[in-house]
Order: structure tokens, then sequence, then C-alpha cells
């Protein structure tokens, strides 16, 4: 019998010893309780790299890698493959010669998938090993639907659009009021094309907005908002239904805001939705929120921070008990970084209860609280009951007012370690943000254990990554001591392709500033000194702004000076 690719894996590299049992184990395990692709987990665990997983996989099954960014194929060679069967079995075909095909596979060994293809194209079918990632990005810029004629034909014809399955979506549905226009294939699958299309692009958030003429669309990729389609407004309020009945809400309500959510199947993995209504001009405004629970996976270090103040973060998680705040605006990743955490403290031994306003993702083995201020469940109030849950580990979604903040203090100060969110500028301004709001100085000096104020910082796209030169008297007017060091640096940034739609930019990363409270903070805390001083000191005992922390990333050619000064504020 023909052994899968994830036995002939596990057989080499178990004789290979090139990864520890442990971790071999730990993707096993993770594999058999989620599924995927196993190479994939041991690159997303950090266990192996992907270059070193091709080349591996390369010398055990003889077949050559290949790096598909480096490759330009023919639009012509892509109508021999349907989308769906590139995507189902994640291979592209690359090049043709006379009756011969040569396809890019993450999973060679797949006979399958082989003989599907043989007898698709009546080709041979030469292979080559390409990363599942290389393979899923050249899908998405050779099969894309991005353009407002596909859109016409999909409503017209009701042409197939790829697949985006929603997980439960009929159950205890009263389907009686739906319109008839929403029950009609072609604008379920114009639905689905919005969020695969997205998806693909990476968005996290789908902007669906009427206008005065028509329905525009637009994705936040990256942290920037991109115009994606306009469709006809005659379609607006099937496709409006279909989102609320996706997402359990009343279709008949138009003057009230509503909240939903729901879970689609997108390239073998889940992603939660949040669904925000708002009634305006034109009609119902719909915002949905991308949730995809595997970027929590990653951990800490896969966040993009710097080793200095990541260290910094590790040291304070180890604390039994204590409080660690997270600071910066909406939008700045606060809530993946506390997901991340609360992810890897998850372990049978911790009992973790959350209060959050809303949930954003749902994590097993984690009790969530829902606030509903409406009806008294404010954070505060439900702080309070679960406290008597007795937890080892709290999560605040946000600290509002002084009752919250109260509880939370002196829930850290009874043995349990308390996460929360502030909405403030720099990491020591929570110190005073927290005085402000009435809480007593004391009682801050003894339970904060760190504070930290996040950025998301733009990375350069690497398929377009050119040097640049900046003048030094740009430089000197941010960093003196960069502008000196300058003739031995390169900088860079990206001049726009197609994979990042002509950015510069691909993907995002986090930018630390840590804030430890040691005893001398805390006799600062005490006399009610200001947050200014409150920073210069611990600037003077070695903290790291975020500008300092954006800069070193700017002369590590991972981002640009562009994106430092948007970020951060000059210290």
């Amino acid at each position: 019998m023909q052994k899968s690719l994830k036995d002939k894996l596990i057989e080499s590299l178990k004789k290979a010893d090139v990864l520890k049992k442990e971790h071999l184990d730990k993707a096993i395990s993770i594999q058999q309780r989620k599924g995927g692709n196993l190479g994939k987990i041991l690159v997303g665990l950090g266990y192996i790299s992907y270059d070193d997983l091709m080349i591996f996989l390369s010398q055990q099954l003889n077949i050559p890698p290949i790096k598909l960014a480096k490759y330009k194929i023919d639009h012509d060679l892509i109508k021999f493959i349907p989308e769906k069967i590139a995507r189902q079995y994640k291979l592209i075909p690359i090049s043709k010669l006379a009756n011969r095909l040569t396809v890019a596979m993450a999973d060679p060994t797949n006979i399958m998938a082989m003989d599907d293809i043989k007898e698709l194209t009546h080709f041979f079918i030469d292979i080559v090993i390409a990363s599942q990632q290389d393979i899923e990005n050249a899908i998405t810029q050779y099969y894309g639907v991005t353009s407002e004629a596909d859109i016409s034909k999909i409503i017209k014809e009701g042409e197939s659009v790829g697949d985006i399955e929603v997980i439960d979506e009929e159950d205890q549905i009263d389907i009686s009021e739906i319109t008839v226009e929403s029950k009609k294939a072609p604008i379920v699958k114009v639905v689905s094309m919005i969020l695969n299309e997205a998806l693909n692009k990476r968005a996290s958030d789908i902007h669906i907005e009427p206008q005065e003429r028509s329905l525009r669309v637009r994705y936040r990729v990256d942290g920037q908002l991109q115009e994606a389609l306009n469709l006809p407004k005659s379609n607006q309020n099937a496709i409006i239904a279909r989102v609320k009945i996706m997402s359990r809400l009343d279709i008949t309500e138009t003057r009230l805001p509503q909240d939903g959510r729901f879970k689609i199947k997108f390239k073998d993995r889940d992603v939660d939705f949040r669904v925000s209504v708002l009634p305006i001009a034109f009609g119902n405004k719909i915002v949905l929120r991308a949730l995809d629970r595997s970027s929590l996976e990653i951990g800490l270090e896969k966040l993009g921070f710097l080793p200095e103040p990541l260290e910094k973060f590790k040291t304070a998680l180890k604390r039994p008990y204590g409080m660690i705040l997270i600071t910066g605006p909406t939008g700045s990743g606060k809530s993946t970084t506390l997901y991340s955490i609360l992810n890897k403290l998850n372990t049978p031994d911790r009992n973790i209860v959350t209060i959050e306003d809303p949930v954003e993702y749902q994590l097993e083995g984690i009790t969530q609280v829902q606030a509903k201020p409406e009806i008294g469940l404010t954070f505060a109030n439900g702080l309070k009951s679960l406290l008597r849950q007795s937890p080892d580990i709290v999560m605040v979604g946000e600290i509002r007012d002084f009752e919250t903040a109260d509880v939370a203090i002196k829930a850290s100060l009874t043995g349990q370690l308390v996460f929360s969110t502030l909405h403030t500028n720099d990491a020591p301004s929570a110190v005073t943000r927290l005085i402000d709001m009435g809480v007593e100085p004391f009682l801050i000096a003894s339970s904060v254990i760190m504070t930290a104020a996040q950025r998301l910082c733009r990375k350069i796209c690497p398929y377009c990554k050119k040097e640049v030169q900046i003048p030094k008297v740009a430089l000197e007017r941010i960093d003196k001591s960069l502008a000196e060091r300058s003739k031995k640096l390169k900088f860079y940034a990206g001049s726009g392709c197609r994979r990042c739609n002509d950015t510069g930019y691909l993907g995002r990363m986090g930018t630390l500033e840590t804030f430890i409270v040691d005893d001398n903070i805390r006799k600062l805390i005490l006399e009610r000194t200001s947050a200014d001083k409150i920073k210069n000191y611990a600037i003077s005992k070695g903290m790291g702004t975020m500008r300092e922390n954006a800069l070193k990333k700017f002369e590590m050619g991972l981002t640009t000076l562009g994106e430092v000064l948007r970020i951060t504020s000059e210290d």
C-alpha cells in the first residue's frame, strides 16, 4: 500500500534526527486533533523553516523543489486545471512541453491527485515540490476573481466562485421570512466570493457599505482600507439579508444596530466572523471582522516582537499573581497578543476565566463570559461573580472605569494573574491612567507587574523589496545616532507588485514597549509622580521606547521609515 506523505515524512524525520522527539510528537498530536499538513504545522510551531522542509522532502522523495515566488506562470496554463481541483489538492501547473505538464504540489505522494489531473488534462505529469503556502499564494494570484465583470457574471449565470462552507448555518434558523432574492444561488455565491477574496487577500475586516447608487465593498488589509468592489444597488437588500441570515440576525430589523457572528470553513481551517450592522442613510452598513484562531497558536515569538521586550514579557508571565496591562489604540493587536498568551497558558491544571465585550476568539478549555451592560452584566459585576469561580488566571477585556479597575487590582492581590487592556499612548501612562480613574497609588504599586504598549507595523513586501537611499539630513531629524551609522547600513522599501496590491507592504508585525514596575518605580507611583517623569526614569534604566523599537526594525530592513513615523510619536 502506498504510504502517504505524512507517513513518509514522519519516518524520514525520525531517521534523519533533524527534530527533537518531543517536537515531532507535539506536531503529530496537533495534526491528529485538528488536521492539516504536518509540514505546515512543524513550520508554524517554529521547529523547522519552510526552506529546510522543502530541501528535506526533496532529498527524501527525490523530487526537485521549487520556489514559486520566483516563477511567472503563463496564464494559458491555468485553464488546464480548474481552481477547485487546484485548491483541493494544493497544486498548480507551472510549465508545459509537448504533451508533458509540470505541476507544483505540496503533497507529491497524493496518488488520487495525480490520477485526477492525468484524467483531466490527458497529459503526462511531471511533479516538483513546493510549500503549501507558496502554492496557496500562487493560486490566489492566478485564479483570483476580483473584477466587477466577474460579479455580474456570477449574478446572471450563477458561476461557481470557490469553496466557502458555512458551519451549522441552517441550524435553528427560521427561514420563513427570508426574502426570495436572498435564497437564490447567485446571491449566495456572491457573498461567498466576497468572503473568499477577503481571506485570500488576508483582510482583517470586510466593509459592506450601501451608497446612493451602489453597494461598495472594501477590505482592510494590513491596517489599510482598500476598495474591492462596487455591486449593483438592486442586489443590496438580498446581499445584506444573506449576511444577516448567516449571522442569525433579524433580517426584518433595519432601524436598530445588531451584532452577530458566524463561522466558515476556509482552506481546511475554521474562521470566525464577528458581524456589526449599523443603520445608515442608504441602508444597513455591515462590517465583518475576520478572527482566524490559527493565528493564536503561533505563540508570542511569531508576532514580530524583538528579543529584548519579548524576554521581559516572558519573565512577567512567570509570576504567579499580579496584573499585566496591554495598552494601545483600537486595531493595535492587543486582543491577538492577549489571546496568544491565554492560549499558551491554557493547561488542564489552570482555571482561566475571561469577561469580554465582545468575545472575539472562542477558545476551547477557557471559560468566557460576554458582558451585557444593558441587563446589568458589566465588566465590574461580571468580574465579581467570576472571582467566585476560583480562577487562576483572569482576563478582563478592557478597564473602562474605577469599579472595574478596583475589582481587577484587588483580584491580582489575592492570588490571581490578571490581564487587561487600557487605551493609553505609551506603557508608563497606564499607571497614571489608573490613578486618574481613582485607584489608590498603593494598590497600583502592589499589583501591577508590567505594562506594555503595542502597535502593528507593516512589513516590507519580500517579493518587491529593493534597496533605497535616504538622505542623512532626514535621518538626523529622527535619530542622530542612526544618521551617524547610516553609511554602514542598507535601507529598503517595497516597489509594489501584484502580491502586495502595489502597496509595497505584505503583512504586519507587533512593535512593543515594555515597562517593568520595579521597587524604584513603585516609590514614584506612591509619590504620584507624573507619567513623563516615570517614563524618563524607565528610559534611563534601559526601557526601549516604541520609537526605538520600530527604528531597530527599520535598520533590520523589515519596515520603512514612513511606517516608523506613522505608528510612533517622538519620545
